[in-house]
């Protein structure tokens, strides 16, 4: 399986993260970013494309060198200067309060501690320092829940460690993050994979 992740699951997941359907969900995520933003679960840079020119950085933190290679021209396409600074993003390797925001798309559903990520980029960012974050997760409904806690195991097999049954707010909330708003609908294509939540939360 080292190399079906190494090699297949990021040009997999390339694809699946840049559907045309996704592209709205993105411009709200990335909407009103100002400064110097640390994004994890970087990946192959498809919100590159929706960043405002009030972005002046972005810090990528992608444990993937396909990922990374992949984003190439997505990057040289960037107005904002965007660097590599580090594979996990459950122990960052930055200055604490050093950031005016972070971002995190399709990240947590992954991570092996996700509230712990979420504390790190909380610990970077500056007093008032702003999460935006775009997450799959648990479905309200009972009957999509059922075939997502069925279709859990083999998703985290396939799909890099994937979870389809994490709650992204009670996740954030338990980071100590305050909630500025957030907005929760399904996303195109099957529901168990669907159910998206995009918000902006506050240090």
């Amino acid at each position: 399986m080292g190399w079906y992740h190494d090699r297949i699951l990021p040009r997999v997941v390339d694809a699946a993260c840049g559907s045309r359907g996704l592209r709205p969900w993105r411009n709200r995520v990335c909407a009103d970013l100002t400064g110097r933003v640390v994004e994890i679960g970087f990946g192959s840079g498809h919100n590159l494309a929706p960043l405002p020119d009030s972005v002046d950085e972005l810090v990528a933190v992608e444990p993937s060198t396909v990922a990374w290679r992949l984003s190439q021209r997505r990057r040289d396409a960037c107005g904002a200067v965007v660097t590599l600074a580090g594979l996990d993003g459950q122990h960052l390797d930055l200055e604490t309060g050093s950031f005016d925001a972070a971002l995190c798309t399709f990240t947590l559903c992954t991570v092996p501690d996700p509230v712990g990520a979420l504390a790190e980029l909380r610990r970077v960012l500056r007093p008032q320092g702003r999460l935006h974050m775009l997450e799959h997760g648990c479905s309200p409904e009972p009957r999509v829940a059922r075939w997502q806690r069925r279709l859990d195991p083999i998703e985290q097999r396939l799909a890099g460690g994937c979870h389809l049954t994490r709650d992204p707010v009670a996740l954030v909330d338990e980071a100590g993050f305050t909630t500025d708003w957030v907005e929760q609908a399904y996303g195109p294509g099957p529901k168990p994979w669907m159910w998206l939540t995009v918000g902006v939360f506050h240090r």
